[in-house]
C-alpha cells in the first residue's frame, strides 16, 4: 500500500477530517522516528482498531534539555518510511520544526504556549530532566489537535510520559482515547528504545541489568514480600552488581498519580520504575506491581 506523507499541519487536519467523515476511525502513533518493533507494535494495534492509521515522526526540540542529544538523536527517514509501509500505516505526518513552533520573519521564536501537568512532571525522570515533560505534553497536545484521532497509542515503557499524557487529555477534555500498550523487549529483556543504538557492545551486554533488577523485585512480590523497602532493595542489589550501570532512581509509586508508596505494606497497584545510565546512554524501565487486597 502507498504511504501518504504529509508535512503541513493544516493539510494533516483536513485529511484526517476527510477520513473521519468517510466513516473510518483514525488512529495516531506519535514517534520521534528511528523506529523499532516497539513502535511497530503500537501501529499493529492501531491497525486492528482503526480504519486509517497515522504515524507522526517529529524529533521534538522542546523536550531536550541543555547538553542532551537533540542534534545526535538517531534519524533515518527513508528507513522509517519502509518500516511504515511494511506495517501498513496509511499516513506519515512529518512536519518541520517551524510548522510546530513558529518563528517570526527574523527567525526568533513566535511560540508562547506551553502545557505543564503539575505534580507529575517534576518527579522521577522529570527531576533529572527539568522541562522535559512540558515539551512532551505540549507537542502531544498539538499532535492530538492537528491529527484529531479517535485513539492515540503510547507505550508502557515510557510510563511517566503515558500517565502525564493520559492526565492531560482528561484535564483538558481532549477527545481522543489514550491507549497504553505493553512494553516490547529484546530477547534478553532490554526494553526497546531508539537510544539503544548508542550502546557499545560491552554496554549493550550490561544494559539488561535494569530488567533483571525489576524482575527480581517482582519475583520477591510473587513470593510474598510486601515491604516496599524490601522490594526496592531487592532490585538495588541486582543493579549494584553491574559496575557499568549508574543508578539515577528506583522507586515504587502510585500508578495513577506517581506519588511515592509510603505504606509499610504493598496493596493494590503500584509502579516500580527505574532509571540510570550506562556510559552516556540513559535507560528507563518499569513494571506494574499488583497485589490483591
Amino acid at each position: 500500500m502507498r504511504l501518504e506523507t504529509i508535512t503541513d499541519p493544516a493539510r494533516m487536519k483536513e485529511r484526517s477530517r476527510e477520513v473521519r467523515h468517510g466513516g473510518m476511525k483514525v488512529g495516531l502513533v506519535p514517534t520521534m522516528g528511528y523506529l523499532h518493533d516497539g513502535h511497530l507494535s503500537l501501529m499493529r494495534r492501531a491497525r486492528r482498531d482503526c480504519g486509517w492509521v497515522v504515524a507522526s515522526i517529529f524529533v521534538n526540540p522542546s523536550q531536550f534539555g541543555p547538553g542532551e542529544d537533540f542534534e545526535h538523536y538517531p534519524r533515518d527517514l527513508e528507513r522509517d518510511r519502509e518500516m511504515l509501509e511494511r506495517a501498513e500505516v496509511d499516513a506519515l505526518f512529518h512536519p518541520e520544526p517551524a510548522a510546530i513552533y513558529p518563528r517570526d520573519p527574523g527567525g526568533r521564536s513566535n511560540y508562547h504556549t506551553w502545557i505543564t501537568v503539575e505534580g507529575l512532571s517534576d518527579v522521577l525522570c522529570g527531576a533529572a530532566r527539568p522541562g522535559h515533560f512540558r515539551g512532551v505534553a505540549t507537542v502531544v497536545a498539538k499532535l492530538l489537535n492537528i491529527v484529531e484521532p479517535d485513539i492515540a497509542y503510547f507505550g508502557q515503557k515510557d510510563a511517566q510520559q503515558a500517565i502525564i499524557i493520559r492526565t492531560m487529555a482528561r484535564d483538558l477534555n481532549l477527545a481522543p482515547r489514550i491507549e497504553i500498550c505493553p512494553t516490547v523487549r529484546e530477547a534478553d529483556g532490554l526494553a526497546m528504545s531508539s537510544r539503544n543504538k548508542y550502546l557499545s557492545p560491552a554496554e549493550r551486554d550490561a544494559a539488561p541489568v535494569i530488567h533483571r533488577a525489576l524482575s527480581a523485585a517482582m519475583e520477591a512480590v510473587a513470593a510474598g514480600e510486601r515491604s516496599p523497602r524490601a522490594v526496592i532493595e531487592r532490585a538495588r542489589i541486582v543493579l549494584a552488581g553491574e559496575p557499568l550501570f549508574k543508578l539515577e532512581y528506583i522507586e515504587l509509586v502510585d500508578s495513577n498519580d506517581l506519588r511515592p508508596i509510603t505504606n509499610d505494606r504493598l496493596a493494590g497497584e503500584a509502579l516500580l520504575a527505574a532509571a540510570g545510565r550506562i556510559g552516556n546512554t540513559r535507560l528507563i524501565d518499569n513494571m506494574v506491581v499488583a497485589v490483591k487486597v
